[in-house]
């Protein structure tokens, strides 16, 4: 493919954020941009694909379309895996790959035996062309293969990341209910944050709200320092690669004067692993976070923005102490945050209620597969 070609892919989004991954793609130059569920159809040239797994926040993964064949069956999908890519170029048997399969079709009901034989289909043409095959790896593969079964059809795409993107490699230690970086990306966005004004998480975790907000006001392109599957792709334009990496470290600011940003966390080892986090992310001196329960803390001089995602009982916490804490967080922005703007994630709506406040928008999204909303309460 030459550089200028367009290439049809598809951007896997975190349920609730599609109009705003639409929206990146759009500002990173994507074309023909659709909505669908859970993701997003795009045509881009390469250097666009490439800007994408570098600059794009909310995509899980990018899939770069590769061939489309009919599918009714077994045969067919034999048939259209053996012919939808030069397998001689594109995995010899010293590269290892994995196969992800979506959606059904005749005689392909469950993703798992649709997987098993796109694999069988391809270690029997390594078997033919060189005598040996390669191995499967899950974690880690060479070459992810990703293959979408519809009503008759098949569509067969390469995963440009290998792993999820949302892994932006700066987190080495998880809370025990971790938010996604992605979604923390895309409900910070929610909430209109540029850096100008105090941002505080009384709940702060591991600090992932906090860090995917800066980084997002400076501009720092969330794929660098890390590898992506497209660097072992056969058609892989490595001064192409280059120069998107470098376009992507000059995007950073520098003359950005940003205001505090403050986590408060009650538990001193996730305090701790949320400072290892920040050092990791390359935002050192930028992200304050203190040791104890929010209740015993000073909001810096205001009106700013408070980013929370409390527990709501699913995972952590039982239900009878949860209302207590929600009951303090109410109290505690009435007193100390009149003027800011409180964003709250929550799970279980018989637990916000405990909070005594109004919310002003509330915006569905799916955390983990639990049904939540972010929610916007304006503090008088």
């Amino acid at each position: 493919m030459g550089r200028g070609n367009r290439l049809n892919g598809v951007a896997v989004l975190p349920q609730g954020l599609e109009t705003l991954g639409c929206d990146e793609l759009v500002a990173l130059g994507a074309h023909g941009v659709q909505p669908l569920r859970r993701a997003a159809a795009f045509q881009a040239d390469m250097a666009c694909l490439y800007r994408l797994h570098l600059q794009a926040r909310l995509p899980f993964r990018l899939l770069r379309e590769m061939a489309v064949f009919p599918c009714q069956g077994r045969a067919d999908l034999y048939d259209g895996i053996s012919n939808a890519l030069n397998w001689e170029q594109w995995l010899h048997p010293s590269m290892s790959f994995r196969v992800d399969v979506t959606g059904t079709a005749p005689g392909l009901n469950h993703s798992h035996y649709s997987a098993l034989q796109v694999k069988n289909t391809l270690v029997d043409l390594q078997r033919e062309l060189w005598g040996e095959r390669s191995s499967i790896d899950l974690a880690h593969p060479d070459l992810a293969l990703h293959l979408h079964l519809n009503r008759g059809g098949a569509v067969l795409s390469l995963d440009g990341s290998g792993v999820s993107l949302h892994r932006r490699g700066y987190r080495a230690a998880m809370g025990a209910a971790p938010l996604k970086e992605n979604l923390a990306a895309g409900l910070i966005q929610l909430t209109g944050w540029d850096g100008r004004m105090p941002l505080v998480d009384p709940f702060c975790g591991s600090g992932i709200l906090l860090i995917e907000a800066v980084t997002m006001a400076l501009q720092q392109a969330p794929g660098l320092g890390r590898q992506f599957g497209l660097e072992g792709w056969a058609d892989f334009d490595r001064e192409l690669w280059e120069r998107e990496h470098a376009r992507a470290r000059q995007r950073r600011r520098s003359d950005l004067d940003l205001a505090p940003v403050v986590g408060y966390e009650q538990d001193p080892l996730i305090a701790d692993q949320a400072r290892d986090n920040i050092r990791a992310a390359g935002l050192d001196g930028l992200i304050s976070i203190h040791s104890g329960s929010f209740e015993q803390q000073t909001l810096p001089p205001g009106p700013g923005l408070l980013v929370c995602n409390p527990p709501y009982g699913h995972r952590v916490g039982s239900e009878d102490d949860l209302e207590q804490l929600y009951r303090l967080l109410g109290s505690f922005v009435r007193e100390q945050a009149s003027g800011w703007q409180l964003w709250l994630l929550s799970g279980n709506a018989s637990l916000t209620g405990a909070l005594r406040l109004k919310a002003s928008r509330r915006i569905p999204v799916s955390n983990g597969g639990i049904d939540c909303r972010w929610l916007n309460y304006g503090i008088r």
